[in-house]
Order: C-alpha cells, then structure tokens, then sequence
C-alpha cells in the first residue's frame, strides 16, 4: 500500500481514538479514557513512533481484538431504561 493509505489510517485512529477518550471521560471511566488516550498518541500521524513492522503487526492485531471484544462484551448501559 501507498504511504499515503498508511498515514490517513493512522489519522483516522488518531481521532477516533481521541472521541473514545473524550466519551469515556464523560462517563467518569478513567481507566478507559486513558487506554484510549494512549492509542491515541500511539497512533498519531505527527510524530512517527518507530517500532518496527513486526512490533506493528503485534500491536495492530491485540488493539484489533481489544476493540472488537469491548463492543461485543461492552457492559449495558442501565441509565436508559
């Protein structure tokens, strides 16, 4: 992939990353908004973090899974009934 491809993701996560942050952080979950404001700075498209590709894959596959198993297991939301 282009250069460009990677750089417009890492963007993307950077600030979606950061709205998960900001929403975590109303929600008085500290815990949260901080692991999510670490992935963001991890993946800033300012100042590049040189890991290595094989640290990158390792990284990108656990923040994947993370991501994936925090929306299925996420808890309800008992303020809505």
């Amino acid at each position: 992939m282009p250069y460009s491809y990677y750089q417009l993701v890492r963007f993307s996560a950077f600030v979606c990353f950061s709205f998960l942050a900001y929403q975590a952080n109303t929600k008085e979950n500290k815990t949260e908004a901080f692991i999510y404001l670490a992935l963001a700075l991890l993946f800033q498209p300012f100042f590049k973090i040189a890991l290595g590709r094989t640290i990158w894959n390792v990284v990108d596959v656990i923040v994947g899974i993370w991501l994936v198993l925090s929306v299925l297991f996420k808890p309800k939301d008992k303020s809505i009934e």
